[in-house]
């Protein structure tokens, strides 16, 4: 969980900021989609929660190296709780399976999420109409996090066994020693 929250604080300095649109495209999607994929629902909703507390106690988190309060009350914030809304959902979504058609949809899915507290929030703090908003904080950004989602899906195909491997001991060990136990309670009878 952390090497995957200090992966979302680095892949927010890997920004490209738009001329005409307060949003940049980053690498924040394809880490939220990673997070989602690799983590349990709740693993990855803490995963995300702890990036976004450090960007509210300022550390330069955000995208562009930005952080602090008045970043997530700006036009971006709405985004940066999508991101949590849509790894939360995403990883839902994909279950305890690691197949790649599920992950797809997952992600797929999960996206527009993103979007959908984004977009509307941009638009009330900027003052936008919906056109505008759709415009700035939609459209630019579809392709590229189409990629980025099947990019996602097939990093973490092969990463999957081995973020997870340290849950599967502790089931496998939780068996082991509950049959042990048992067996051990049918001897004393």
């Amino acid at each position: 969980m952390a090497l995957l929250a200090a992966l979302l604080c680095v892949s927010s300095y890997i920004s490209i900021q738009l001329p005409f649109s307060a949003v940049p495209i980053t690498a924040q999607t394809l880490v939220i989609n990673m997070i989602a994929l690799l983590l349990k629902p709740k693993k990855a909703g803490i995963t995300v929660g702890i990036w976004i507390l450090l960007g509210l106690v300022g550390l330069p988190v955000f995208s562009g190296g930005k952080g602090g309060f008045g970043v997530l009350a700006g036009a971006t914030g709405g985004y940066i709780i999508g991101y949590l809304a849509a790894a939360i959902i995403i990883s839902l979504l994909k279950g305890n399976k690691n197949k790649i058609v599920r992950s797809t949809v997952s992600v797929i899915i999960g996206i527009p999420i993103i979007y959908a507290v984004g977009v509307p929030w941009m638009k009330v703090i900027l003052n936008l109409g919906w056109p505008a908003a759709l415009t700035t904080g939609l459209l630019p950004f579809l392709a590229g996090d189409i990629i980025k989602c099947i990019a996602s899906v097939y990093i973490c195909k092969p990463l999957y066994r081995v973020v997870n491997v340290s849950d599967e001991q502790v089931q496998l060990s939780t068996k082991k020693q509950k049959k042990e136990k048992q067996k051990k309670d049918q001897k004393s009878v």
